[in-house]
């Protein structure tokens, strides 16, 4: 995650969040096939498209990334790309591991795009990020959209402008925790989750 072991440097221009990290993304997580589980299918074979509907789990490596619908697209090449919604009133959730590390990237959303040739996440409308130290949420940010990039470490919060956002609509808010310091600890306008909520939806 786009985050610094002895301190976190950060731009925040234009409603827009990027900092840059010297941990990655699990390295294997690129060479894994996609597994995806669900209630129904719709496969359509001349546009290479499935789609997946009902408690939908895709798993890739580490990846861990659940919704109420996933369309997965490939093209010529191999490449994978998925867009994930979220059921009515709740959000779709990712999570990842970090390389050599005993840390997680998780996210949700009302709707997450996964680009599996630049292993990119999109995480749109009510959006928040969290990298994770073993159970314990270390760093938070929110958004109306977050775009992480689990190879190059560097993601960008678009606070935008929606009326009726949540966790301060129009605004980028980031808890980051330096590594010598405790976890950081839940904060009412900021509702986090431990390992063990990750998947499920909430309002």
């Amino acid at each position: 995650m786009p985050f610094k072991k002895s301190s976190f440097p950060w731009l925040l221009l234009c409603a827009g969040l990027a900092l840059a990290s010297a941990v990655h993304a699990e390295k294997g997580d690129r060479q894994q096939p996609m597994n995806v589980e669900a209630d129904a299918l719709r496969y359509d074979d001349l546009k290479q498209v499935s789609i997946f509907t009902g408690n939908v789990v895709l798993t890739r490596g580490t990846i861990v990334i659940k919704g109420a619908r996933i369309e997965v697209r490939q093209d010529p090449q191999g490449y994978q790309f998925g867009v994930v919604t979220a059921a009515e009133g709740k959000r779709a959730t990712f999570r990842q591991k970090r390389d050599g590390e005993d840390e997680f990237v998780e996210g949700e959303s009302e709707t997450i795009e996964y680009d599996g040739r630049a292993d990119v996440f999109k995480l749109i409308k009510n959006a928040q990020l969290r990298r994770l130290r073993g159970t314990q949420v270390s760093d938070v940010v929110t958004g109306n959209v977050i775009q992480y990039n689990s190879l190059t470490d560097v993601f960008t919060v678009d606070g935008g402008s929606q009326q009726g956002t949540p966790q301060g609509g129009g605004r980028v808010r980031a808890t980051l925790t330096p590594r010598s310091a405790a976890p950081a600890t839940a904060n009412p306008a900021l509702p986090l989750r431990s390992e063990d909520g990750v998947g499920g939806g909430r309002k």
